[in-house]
Parts: structure tokens; C-alpha cells; sequence
């Protein structure tokens, strides 16, 4: 028998079992990527799981009649507390099947006259008692009407029980169910996770609630708002060890911990020792930042952080015990790159935020999930900067944020921040909401008043409105005025200035050169104005056509004047403006031309990211060998520059985003041919594969030197990879090799790595939908993953589609080159054969990758000839 985990009131347990997984059911909001198992038992390429081989039935829409046939629970009913014992298996039964048993007991007030109980259930087999799913007591002086009867609604995963009376409000009831549920491997609710260790094969039971799955491991109010206490217990073996939310007493090995006060810090992994050391000595500080940014102490006594065979989130945000991907907390000084190492302190700080913003304040319902992950994507990088203050991480927004938000923000089927209660209803579109948009868009919050008030309970976002307001009393318009422009618009402003008449449209933070600049800001000869200075505001910026060839005679004679931010911004915006046909592709095209004496991470990388684009969009065109000549031109400086400041890449840069930019003048160097470079790959990879318990490459290098070897070489460096993949102890390493055999462009071997993905013996489940978008980043794979996609549709929209908002990535992945006629009608046809189907979490990433396609195809037909001409002439 296990131990009894108490979490206080109001608090939703997310929880995990190491070896023997236990449960969450308040779901803290977080990067969590959900799947589901498949209904359909077929091979991953019978004909029965073909998308294409079942023709569409006639669609009826569904209107809801019943109190059941809605996605949102009725407001009659109130959870207050849950008895919850659960029994997982970690041996298969007679079936070959892993399963758990358990009971539930939920208390619950009825606050609305009613003669329902609806609960969520979903997958779970229920015992009948006399006849119904669950019993029904009354608690105090409550009279218990008997149950009529009770059935399971598939649709909408309710259990519901039809009473011969009514509820009465006030009153107190005890409902009780006994379930049986498939321990299975789809990363969804209680589920199982593999490994090997010496050997032999170890199996753990974990769980994943968000956002829809605490439902599939116990009949459970699986909303946010429904918070409640929790009283678990975990039957298990003796040599087993059972983890939770609440603080656990027994002890248990391959753990490193230390006392922050009286906050008891774990750190657990299944794998190598010593690949936690990291993750802890950045917790503690992290965590006191945030006490003292928050004004709030840390609600509870310890906190729990373990890294995950089988997990398809980056982490979850579980009160108390954090789950992780094992590449997002594992770090091996020896083994892992730079970027490793950011990826574990910025994941962690994110996760930690959440422990005030989401889980001691948890959002009403999805529709505001930006209340939660906007502002811990923003003070991840506050709490990261705390812990490794010499990264100056901070700047770093701008690339990973602000400009990756701007780019999805500017499309026609973006979404406000705060959308309509009505708008987001069932698991697929609540899963849609993890997005770019969600993450990214917020920037800065009010944390105190707001966190005090509303500690323990469920907020809306206008209840930050009214806090905000508190603290800005002299403002001239309301918060709520101000701020409801933002978040339930979308898109964003286009400043335009004219330093012709110097008229400015609102004030905004300017940066000028000129000696005799007037109050009306009208500048003449050589003097410049920059606007949005070091990209303070959600807005871009557009200029008269003079002031914008003076910033570029800056750029190219001084561009350490203006900052390093605002050198990326530039880029950024004139690429983006002439997209949207505000300025001409070339002027955008203009901004590069500096570069060749840029040495800087941001500006180089900024300028990359849109410059990718052009590759995107013509690397299948004549237009691309002149566009890799000018590469070649731009890139071959930073090349050499690195190559000097490393003693002939012996040496690591010191400075952080140096480290970075090496990554980048490496890659692109190689790509575009400068002369030496991939010499210098293969020589590096085949001193590994002579020797391969000894590899010369450096961390930093390896995910562009191991995809460079590989797209070089043939099958024997492929198989190489494979080796050292299916060996790899680190997480991280076995990541980077994964993504390199993707860049082989063998198209066989491309197709065989395809089929891996449909064999979790060769590709876990939690990688296979980002291995295809690796292939589909390949020039030659593209075609190959979308043939592979559309043709079995239907098995991977089972697998992986219903409520994972991380499938949405997929569609996203395997269309960015569409740009053809062709190609758009291609999934025009692929979204009409399959609406039987169905597209989940990706709906909405359809309609963006048709809406991209049909933009792809007027800017190329628009620019091509242009671009030609301008590559041409500035490649000599």
C-alpha cells in the first residue's frame, strides 16, 4: 500500500509516479503536447487506417440538445474534495496489456437545483453498481435520490447519471466509481514510459493531464476552474517508489537534492548520474527570484523535477513535481552544447513561473490560457537572466519572441490573445490555443496585487485589468480601454514616419542623429531618426524612403551606432514590410548588405531567419544559385573571423551569443559553398567514425557538423549515425543525431528513415511527428514526408491528432515551400478528402498553410524576377 498525498484546497494535483505514476487533475497550464492512442488496432499501413481509402461520409452539423451533448460542464455542481487510490500495472497481463485499477470518491455541492450528475470519463472502463457506473450518498442531513439510470457519452467523454429526483442546492453528495484503464503508451493521462537500464527493460507510470486527460485516468470535473483537494493513494511494490504534488517522506535512489529555507529541491532522472547537477544549481536561484519578483513566498515545501523517457510536452508545470522531456533538464558539462544548457535554465524558469502564475492563479477556463503562458514565456527569460546573468539573455527576446510572434500575428487566421468562451469548447480547439500567439504576445505584467488576491482561485483577464489599474492611476485612459485593444485585436500597428515633415502619428521612443533636429523631428542631409527604440513596443516601423536610405548608409558605414537590437529589428521589419508590399523586396534585400562586416549573434541571426525564406521559396528555381553566391559573399567573413578568434577552431568563443554565431557561420559557410568548410566537416566526422569512443567535434558544433557529414556523405555515414543514435546516453546527443539523418539526401534512405517513424522501437512516439518535419526540411525529403503524411493520414491523425497541440507543428513543418499552383491545390484536395477524418489541434495550422501557399505563390510570381536581378548584380 502506498502513501496518502494531502494537497491543500483549491489546489489541482498534476502528478507523477516514478515507477509507479500517480495522478493531476487541476490542470496547471503549461508547453504540455498531448496524444491519443488509436482506436483503430491496424498496422500503420493497412488500407483501414488509409485516409485516402475511405471516401467522406455526408456531413450534418451537430446541434446540441442536451445538457450532455455540450463540451462544457453544466453549473450546477461543485467538486470539493476527491478520495482517489489508484493500481498500476507494470507487468503486461494475460492480453499482453498494461493496465490500472482504482476508485474515486468525489464530494461535491450542488449549487444549482438539478436532477444530472455529469462528470468527464473518458477510456475508462466502469464498474455498474446495481445496475448504474458509480453510487451516489448524501453527506450531513442530504436526502440521496436514487440513480434512474447512467450511460457513457463518447462525444463529449462524459459519465451520466440521470437521478429520480433533484439535487438539493447547499447539499453535500459523495460520488463513487471503480475504474479499469489502459496503462498505455500514448502519452496521455496515466500512462506508461520505457527504458533500458543494464539491459533490462524498466517500466514507469507517469501521467500527462493537460489539457483534457485527467478525465482518462479517473472520472473527474476536468475543468480549470473546478479546483478541489486531493487525498491519493498509490498501490505499488515495495520496490517501487510512488511521486506527487505533496511532500513525500520515504526515500528513493538516483536523486540529487538541497534545501532552499525550508523548500526541499529534487532533481530525478532514470538515466546517467550527474546529468542533474546543472538543473539543481539553477532551481534554487531561480526560484528565490521569483519569490522576490512575485512579492509571494513559494506555496509549498518542496519541489519535485524529473526528466522523462516518453513525454511529447517540452515540460509540465505540475504543482510541486515538474515532468520534463529529458532534453529539457538533463546537461552533461562534457557532452552538451551551449544551447543545451540555455534550453535546461530557460524550460526550468518557465515551469517555475508557473508555479505562482497558473498554478496558485489558474485562469478561468482556455480561452485566456495567455494568462498563463504569455507571462511565463516573459519572465522565463527575468528568472534565466538571474541564474546566468553573463548570457544576457534578455536580448534574446526579440529573436524568440517578438519577431516570431510578428510573423504568425500578421496573418489573416491569427487570433486575438483573449478569445470567446464560446470559441474554444472541445480538446482540439482548447489544444489550438498553445500557440504562438498564447506564448509570445505578452511582454510585461503586474504580479503582486494580482497573485495575493487571487491566490487559490481562477481569475479572468479583466480581473488583471482591475490590478493593473491599481497601480496606474495618473494613466489617462483606463486599463481596461488601453489594454482591451491588445488582447482581443489581433495583429499588430505599422508606424509610418516621414522625417519630411516630421509628423509623428503617436508618441513612440525615438533614437536621432542630428545636431539641429527641431520639435517637429524634420531631418535633412545626413541626419537619421530610428523609431522604437531597442523594440520597446509591439509595433513596426516604417519610414520615408530618404530616412531609410540614410539608416542604410549608416548600416553600412557605422552600424555600431545603433544597437544591437534595433540592428535586428531593421532587418526584420523591412523584410516583413515588404512582404505585405509597404516598401519594395529590394530595399528589404539592402539591409543584408552590411552584414559582411557584422560580427554580432542577433542581427546575423534575425537576418538568416528571413533569409531563409528566399531559400525556402526558390531553392528548386534558377534564382537559388545566385542567391548562394551572395551567401557565400556575406557569410565568408563571419567564416574566417571565427575561424581566427578559435585558433583554427580549437578554441570556444567566450562571449554566449558568440558561441551561437559560430553555429551559424559554420552551417551557412558549408551550405554555400566557401571554400574549406566542408573539408573541414567531413574530416571531423570520419576522425569519429575511426574512432567512435572519441569524438572531436565540440558540443556546439556537432548538430551542424553532424547534418553537414551526413547530407555529404552516403549511406555508410547515415548508418553511423543510426549506431551512435541507438547508443547515445544523452538525451540531447541522441536529439542532435536524430535531426541530422534527416538532412541525407538519398531518397531512399529518406523513405526508410519515414517508415522508422511508424516503429516505436526505432523512434519513441514522442519524436515521430517532429522527425517528419526534420525530413520535410530536406529539399529532397519535402516531397517524400508530404507523399509519406497524406498517405496515411488517417493512422497519424489517430495517433497523434486529436488533442495534441503540438501536431499543428506537422502541417506547419511539411508546407513551408509550398509555393506552386500545384502544391496549393494539392492541399486544397488533401483537406477535402480527409474532413471525415479530420485535422484536430492542426485546423487551424490547415487553413494558415493554405493561406501561406496562396501568399508564397503572388510573392514569388511578384518577385522573382526581381530578386534574380538583385542576387545577380550583388553576388559579383
Amino acid at each position: 500500500m502506498g502513501k496518502v498525498y494531502y494537497v491543500s484546497k483549491n489546489v489541482g494535483l498534476g502528478m507523477l509516479v516514478l515507477a509507479v505514476a500517480a495522478l493531476a487533475t487541476i490542470i496547471a497550464l503549461s508547453i504540455a503536447y498531448d496524444k491519443e492512442r488509436a482506436k483503430n488496432r491496424g498496422k500503420p499501413g493497412d488500407e483501414a487506417t488509409d485516409s485516402t481509402s475511405m471516401p467522406p461520409p455526408p456531413t450534418t452539423p451537430f446541434i446540441p440538445k442536451e445538457p450532455w451533448d455540450h463540451y462544457r460542464l453544466p453549473d450546477s455542481l461543485v467538486p470539493l474534495s476527491y478520495n482517489v487510490t489508484l493500481w498500476p500495472r507494470l507487468e503486461p497481463d494475460a492480453r499482453g496489456m498494461f493496465v490500472f485499477t482504482g476508485h474515486s470518491a468525489v464530494v461535491f455541492r450542488c449549487v444549482k437545483e438539478t436532477d444530472l450528475i455529469i462528470i468527464h470519463s473518458n477510456k475508462l472502463n466502469l464498474t455498474t453498481f446495481y445496475g448504474h457506473h458509480a453510487k451516489l450518498t448524501g453527506l450531513g442531513k442530504a436526502t440521496v435520490p436514487t440513480i434512474q439510470k447512467s450511460w457513457l457519452v463518447v462525444k463529449t467523454e462524459y459519465l451520466v447519471l440521470q437521478l429520480h429526483s433533484r439535487l438539493a442546492v447547499g447539499s453535500l453528495y459523495l460520488l463513487y466509481t471503480e475504474f479499469l484503464g489502459e496503462l498505455a503508451d500514448d502519452l496521455q493521462g496515466f500512462y506508461r514510459s520505457e527504458y533500458i537500464e543494464d539491459g533490462v527493460k524498466k517500466v514507469v507510470a507517469t501521467s500527462q493531464m493537460q489539457a483534457t486527460y485527467a478525465r482518462k485516468t479517473f472520472p473527474c470535473f476536468d475543468e480549470p476552474a473546478m479546483k478541489a483537494v486531493f487525498n491519493v493513494i498509490i498501490i505499488h511494490d515495495r520496490a517501487t517508489v510512488a511521486l506527487s504534488n505533496g511532500r513525500d517522506i520515504g526515500s528513493f535512489e538516483k536523486y540529487i537534492n538541497s534545501f532552499l529555507s525550508n523548500i526541499l529541491l529534487y532533481i530525478l532522472i532514470l538515466c546517467e548520474t550527474g546529468q542533474g547537477d546543472y538543473a539543481l544549481s539553477v532551481t534554487g536561484p531561480i526560484l528565490q527570484f521569483y519569490e522576490h519578483y512575485y512579492n509571494a513566498t513559494y506555496p509549498l515545501s518542496k519541489s519535485d523535477q524529473i526528466a522523462l523517457p516518453d513525454f511529447n510536452a517540452g515540460a509540465m508545470e505540475n504543482w510541486g513535481l515538474i515532468t520534463y522531456r529529458e532534453t529539457a533538464l538533463l546537461y552533461d558539462p562534457m557532452l552538451s552544447s551551449t544551447g543545451n544548457k540555455e534550453r535546461v535554465t530557460t524550460v526550468i524558469s518557465h515551469e517555475l513561473a508557473h508555479m505562482w502564475f497558473g498554478n496558485l492563479v489558474t485562469l478561468q477556463w482556455w480561452n485566456d490560457l495567455w494568462l498563463n503562458e504569455g507571462f511565463a514565456s516573459y519572465v522565463e527569460y527575468l528568472g534565466a537572466d538571474y541564474a546566468e546573468p553573463t548570457w544576457n539573455i534578455k536580448d534574446q527576446i526579440i529573436l524568440s519572441d517578438v519577431h516570431k510572434v510578428f510573423a504568425v500575428d500578421a496573418l489573416a487566421s491569427s487570433h486575438p490573445l483573449s478569445r470567446r468562451e464560446e470559441e474554444v469548447n472541445n480538446p482540439a480547439e482548447i489544444s489550438e490555443m498553445f500557440n504562438t500567439i498564447s506564448y509570445s504576445k505578452v511582454r510585461s505584467s503586474d504580479r503582486i496585487s494580482y497573485l495575493n488576491t487571487f491566490a487559490f482561485n481562477n481569475t479572468v483577464y479583466t480581473d488583471l485589468w482591475d490590478h493593473l489599474q491599481k497601480v496606474s492611476m495618473h494613466i489617462p485612459h483606463t486599463v481596461h480601454n488601453i489594454m482591451n485593444h491588445w488582447t482581443l485585436q489581433m495583429g499588430f500597428p505599422v508606424v509610418t514616419i516621414d522625417t519630411r515633415t516630421g509628423i509623428l502619428p503617436y508618441p513612440i521612443s525615438l533614437q536621432y542623429f542630428s545636431p539641429d533636429i527641431n520639435s517637429q523631428m524634420r531631418v535633412s542631409g545626413e541626419d537619421w531618426v530610428l523609431a522604437n527604440t531597442n523594440v520597446s513596443g509591439y509595433f513596426r516601423v516604417n519610414y520615408d524612403l530618404y530616412n531609410w536610405d540614410r539608416l542604410l548608409s549608416l548600416l553600412s558605414t557605422n552600424h555600431q551606432a545603433l544597437s544591437i537590437i534595433n540592428r535586428a529589428q531593421i532587418i526584420d521589419d523591412t523584410f516583413n514590410l515588404a512582404r505585405a508590399k509597404i516598401i519594395s523586396t529590394t530595399l528589404a534585400l539592402r539591409t543584408t548588405k552590411y552584414l559582411s562586416k557584422e560580427r554580432d549573434y542577433i542581427p546575423w541571426d534575425s537576418a538568416l531567419r528571413n533569409l531563409d525564406y528566399y531559400i525556402l521559396m526558390f531553392d528548386r528555381t534558377e534564382v537559388y544559385g545566385a542567391l548562394q553566391a551572395y551567401l557565400k559573399k556575406q557569410i565568408q567573413p563571419l567564416f574566417e573571423h571565427f575561424k581566427t578568434i578559435t585558433a583554427n577552431w580549437t578554441k570556444v568563443p567566450t562571449k554566449h551569443t558568440d558561441q551561437y554565431n559560430q553555429i551559424n557561420a559554420v552551417g551557412y559557410a558549408c551550405g554555400m559553398g566557401v571554400e574549406g568548410c566542408r573539408e573541414l566537416i567531413k574530416s571531423w566526422y570520419r576522425q569519429w567514425m575511426e574512432n567512435p569512443h572519441h569524438n572531436p567535434i565540440h558540443p556546439n558544433l556537432k548538430s551542424t557538423v553532424y547534418c553537414s557529414a551526413i547530407a555529404f556523405g552516403g549511406v555508410e555515414e547515415w548508418d553511423f549515425a543510426w549506431r551512435m543514435f541507438k547508443n547515445a546516453t544523452l538525451a540531447s546527443e541522441a536529439s542532435r543525431l536524430r535531426a541530422a539523418m534527416s538532412c541525407t539526401k538519398a531518397p531512399w534512405l529518406l523513405n526508410r528513415y519515414l517508415e522508422y517513424t511508424l516503429d516505436p522501437t526505432k523512434i519513441r512516439k514522442q519524436d515521430a511527428t517532429s522527425t517528419i518535419q526534420y525530413v520535410a526540411r530536406n529539399i529532397v525529403g519535402m516531397p517524400l514526408a508530404w507523399n509519406f503524411v497524406r498517405a496515411r493520414w488517417g493512422y497519424i491523425f489517430q495517433q497523434y491528432g486529436k488533442g495534441s497541440f503540438s501536431f499543428s507543428n506537422l502541417i506547419n513543418g511539411i508546407t513551408k515551400r509550398f509555393s506552386s499552383e500545384f502544391e496549393l491545390q494539392e492541399l486544397k484536395k488533401f483537406k477535402e478528402e480527409n474532413l471525415h477524418v479530420g485535422f484536430g489541434s492542426a485546423t487551424l495550422a490547415l487553413e494558415q498553410a493554405i493561406e501561406k501557399t496562396t501568399a508564397n505563390i503572388k510573392w514569388v510570381t511578384e518577385n522573382k524576377a526581381h530578386v534574380l536581378k538583385w542576387f545577380t548584380e550583388e553576388s559579383k
